[in-house]
């Protein structure tokens, strides 16, 4: 999966950034090198998803996709 990221430079300094393609998705750094490890992290918590909360029937089938 590829995502476009929008990076900023912080007015107080540093950086923050925020992909378009999932709304709320936000991180922010000190250096752009931590900014790029915090929006990693912000994206894969943005899309997972917690399975105890859904109800699966016997039918049913829980699969994994990459795009």
């Amino acid at each position: 999966m590829k995502l476009k990221v929008v990076i900023h430079e912080a007015n107080e300094g540093g950086y923050w950034a925020e992909v378009p393609a999932i709304p709320g998705c936000v991180a922010q750094g000190e250096s752009f090198d931590e900014l790029l490890g915090n929006i990693y992290e912000a994206v894969e918590g943005c899309l997972s998803v917690d399975l105890h909360d859904i109800v699966i029937s016997e039918k049913d089938k829980v699969m994994e996709i990459a795009v």
